[in-house]
């Protein structure tokens, strides 16, 4: 009961407190959120003060909040109802210091849900992009209202291609740096397009799996194609929800 009485007293919380149904927003424990920067640290070899300095960077960007926070209030669909104005970013804030350090060319995220993600994402590559690092973002999804909150400026490196995840990859003819799968996530899709994008994949290219505490595909694609693999574990801060992860592969 010491361990799960806290736990519900955050699922009180939560219901008293929140809109969300799915897609769950949080924070990461202090704890956890250093453990993501040791891990992309280690990945990237930059040292673990400046990819924390890359989370402070998106976690205080006050822009970013405001878009989300007048695109939910203003809104009438049922995404925007079943969603919270002051989101945190949870794991997304490693994607983001992926993006600021790896400076890509091209990202590509199947499933992009409201647009959290693609916002977050977008942001990094405008900064970057204001440092004289051009980078272009695609995201695929198979629901056309998806992306409420992808808007300007993120829109202005960035498109999302709507439709079957796997057919839009099909059809992309550029050298892919770095790929999020966050989309149908089912085991066989899920490895579906990791093979897809097999041979798109640029040198460097690192691949992050959104469904990594679920299925061991990428894993396993990375034991195939010769690359480096870890497990990123979220611990949200004061959620009742257990949190997801990154799986990370690399050459």
């Amino acid at each position: 009961m010491a361990y799960q009485l806290p736990q519900l007293k955050r699922i009180l919380i939560w219901l008293a407190t929140s809109k969300e149904v799915t897609n769950f927003t949080y924070g990461l424990d202090s704890n956890n959120r250093l453990q993501l920067a040791s891990i992309i640290s280690l990945i990237t070899q930059v040292d673990t003060n400046k990819v924390l300095s890359y989370f402070e960077e998106i976690e205080q960007d006050i822009d970013l909040r405001e878009l989300i926070k007048t695109s939910i209030c203003q809104g009438n669909s049922l995404d925007r109802n079943s969603s919270d104005a002051n989101v945190q970013y949870g794991r997304r804030i490693g994607w983001y210091a992926f993006v600021r350090i790896l400076k890509p060319k091209v990202v590509i995220e199947t499933g992009i849900d409201k647009g959290l993600g693609s916002c977050v994402i977008c942001s990094a590559l405008l900064r970057n992009q204001a440092e004289g690092h051009s980078g272009q973002y695609y995201g695929t999804d198979i629901n056309p209202d998806a992306g409420f909150l992808f808007t300007s400026p993120y829109d202005q490196v960035g498109k999302i291609l709507y439709g079957d995840s796997i057919e839009s990859l099909q059809l992309l003819s550029e050298s892919i740096d770095l790929f999020i799968n966050d989309s149908d996530h089912s085991a066989d899709y899920e490895m579906e397009e990791y093979k897809v994008i097999q041979e798109k994949l640029s040198l460097k290219s690192v691949i992050l799996g959104d469904n990594s505490h679920e299925t061991d595909k990428l894993q396993r694609f990375a034991m195939n194609t010769n690359r480096k693999f870890i497990f990123f574990k979220e611990k949200p801060k004061k959620h009742w929800y257990p949190g997801g992860g990154i799986g990370i592969a690399w050459s």
